[in-house]
This record gives structure tokens, sequence and C-alpha cells, in this order.
């Protein structure tokens, strides 16, 4: 087992495609093909937790949040982020982060939240838009399967909770080789009439290349008819934030308590909402503001995320109930999952999996 097969098997959940175009997600530190030893979660990575990989013999770490986020333009001494990767290298840590791409795909960050408050019905709260296409391909009778079978094998034609989602249509194709051609069916130079199956399926952007590379290498013709349409539907597979259903409906005071209890915090910011009783709930793992107007729109009683602005709490006053309970906090719960997982791949490996025990949070409340 190495470390490739680790990367290789959070991407087939959190795709790096899915990433904020602007994120730094992916390896950051170390070689992918080393030998797999035992792996640490975390959500930060400072100088504790490298340290704690080291006592724990982890030759990997996955963050959430990533080390190198912005460009470096030199390694010194005494900076903070050069010193961590100095120490990552010199003990042969790899580190790999798996931010916004975690953010935006299902059981996720956010459907982490939710399921930590025990929400119902849990779903997306917006979708992510236009980051699919429609791949059509013209296939001769007789080898339909076979490149749909290529297609699906690289990530194509997932909708939701299907799979192997296809539309065919038997039509006519015409083609007429020049005497440099090698065609597969017919003669060259001779004008050729074959039924033929338009294949049509849903690709994400990001899985376009191996798709159409896979799909020419499974088409029997020399050269493969096909046609790429960008859409604008939203992608059901991925999306921002969440929004589910309480067990039953609570008082605002109720459900304040109920958030505290849950999410282990003491302290956190509110502006009061438009109804005397939450039961639909919205969440964003993180900073989410942006998503208040979908929150509003999909009529949820509450929506609890982080880093809210002053004037973001004017724009839901009396309209929802907005919680910033902290960014920490909102996210921590992630790692949970992703344990849960590892554990589930990793089965037959004596690879340990260690969460980091200590707070990576850099906030801290001043009680008086």
């Amino acid at each position: 087992m190495t470390i490739e097969n680790i990367i290789e098997y959070i991407e087939n959940w959190a795709p790096k495609g899915i990433a904020w175009e602007r994120d730094n997600v992916g390896l950051q530190v170390g070689a992918s093909q080393q030998k797999l030893k035992n792996i640490l979660l975390c959500l930060d990575v400072n100088e504790d937790v490298v340290e704690d990989a080291i006592k724990k013999k982890c030759n990997l770490i996955i963050s959430h949040h990533p080390l190198i986020f912005y460009p470096i333009k030199k390694i010194s001494s005494g900076d903070k982020i050069s010193d961590i990767i100095t120490s990552l290298i010199k003990n042969n840590i790899s580190l790999y982060s798996s931010h916004t791409n975690l953010d935006f795909t299902k059981d996720g960050v956010s459907f982490q939240l939710a399921k930590k408050l025990g929400l119902k019905s849990i779903r997306f709260l917006k979708n992510i838009s236009e980051n699919l296409s429609k791949l059509v391909v013209f296939v001769p009778v007789g080898f339909t399967e076979k490149v749909a079978e290529a297609i699906h094998n690289n990530g194509g034609g997932i909708i939701g909770e299907y799979s192997n989602c296809s539309f065919r249509l038997i039509g006519k194709g015409t083609f007429r080789g020049s005497d440099k051609s090698n065609p597969s069916i017919g003669e060259k130079g001779k004008l050729e009439f074959v039924d033929e199956v338009r294949l049509e399926i849903l690709v994400n952007n990001f899985d376009l290349p191996g798709v159409i590379s896979s799909m020419k290498k499974a088409h029997p013709y020399e050269e493969v008819a096909y046609d790429i349409y960008p859409l604008k539907n939203e992608n059901v597979n991925y999306g921002m934030g969440a929004i589910g259903e309480l067990d039953e409906e609570q008082s605002p005071e109720d459900f304040f308590r109920f958030i505290s209890e849950k999410l282990g915090i003491k302290n956190f910011r509110y502006t009061n909402g438009r109804n005397k009783k939450v039961k639909s709930v919205a969440v964003c793992g993180g900073s989410g503001s942006d998503l208040l107007n979908s929150a509003i729109q999909q009529n949820a009683d509450a929506f609890i995320t982080a880093d809210i602005k002053y004037h973001t709490f004017q724009d839901a006053e009396k309209k929802i109930f907005l919680i910033d309970a902290g960014h920490y906090e909102t996210e921590i719960f992630i790692l949970d999952e992703i344990e849960r997982r590892l554990k589930q791949f990793l089965t037959k490996s004596k690879t340990e999996i260690y969460k980091y025990k200590g707070s990576t949070n850099p906030i801290s409340f001043f009680n008086n």
C-alpha cells in the first residue's frame, strides 16, 4: 500500500476537479510513491501536529486546510510555514490536503455538520452548476457496450444515486476513407453507410480528458466522431452547504441549547429570524455567508455557518436565525468521516489511523 493509493481513494470521494479554482488541494509535500506507514488526520497543520505525527510514526498527514495556500517565494528558517515544510521533509512525512473539494462533495464537511445535528433528509443547499458536459459519440452497432463501458468506467453517466446513465438512438452514419485511411468497416475510397448508435452521456468537466481518451481507445473507428456540449445544468452530485429537518420543531431557545450541546460550544453569535419555531435547518461548515440567500429561498428556519460579517447579520435579521458557530467548530467533524472511510478501506492493512487530539483552533474566548 502506497500513499498514492490513499490519495486515489480520497479523490474518488472528493475529486480535485470540484475544488474552488483558486484553492490548492492535493499533495502538498512528499512523495506519493512512498510506502504507507501510519496516518494522522487534522484540520490544520502546525508544529504540534507534525511532532505528533513523528511520535506516532506517521508518514502521511491528511489535513482539511492546506498548509500551502499562497505561492511560496522562499523557504527560510524562522518562517512558520518554511519550518513546518522542512520538518516534514526531514522526517519523510507527506502532507495531503482535501479542502473545498471535501466541502463540495456528498458526505463532506457540511453533510457531517448536518449529521452531527441529527438532521434528516439531508441534501445540498445549493448544487454546483456549469461544470457538466454532454458527450455524444457515434458508434457502429455491435460496439456500443464496449464504448459505453469505457466512458462509465472513467466517471461518465453518474446522476445522483444512479450510474451507467446514457441515452441511445439508432441512425445511419456515412464516410468515405482516403487512400491513406485504414477503415475498420468497409473499404477505403468507397462511400460507406453504417448503422450507428448515437450515444449520449453526461460527464463532469474534470473527467472529460480521461473519458475521451478511454472512449477513443475502445472505439473501432480510426477517426472517432463525437461532440461535447457544455451544460448549465445543476450538478446533482456536488454542491455547497446542506439542508435538512429536525425530528421535531424546537423553540429558538431550545434550538440554541441544542446547538451548544451537539457542537460542544459555549459561545456563538446569532440574529433573530422570522419564525417562532425551528424545523428546517441549513448549514455550511466554515465560511458560508454567501449561501444566506439560498437558505432563505429554501425556507430554512435557521442557517448555521461561520465567519459572518456584521452587515450579513443585518441582511438576515427577521428573515432567518443566522448563527455563527465558529469556523473550526463547524468543520472538525469531517475528521470522523475521513477516519471511518479510511478504516473501511484499510481493513486488511496494519496501518494505524490517528486523529490529532489537540486543538488547532487559533481562536480563544475571554470570559471575565
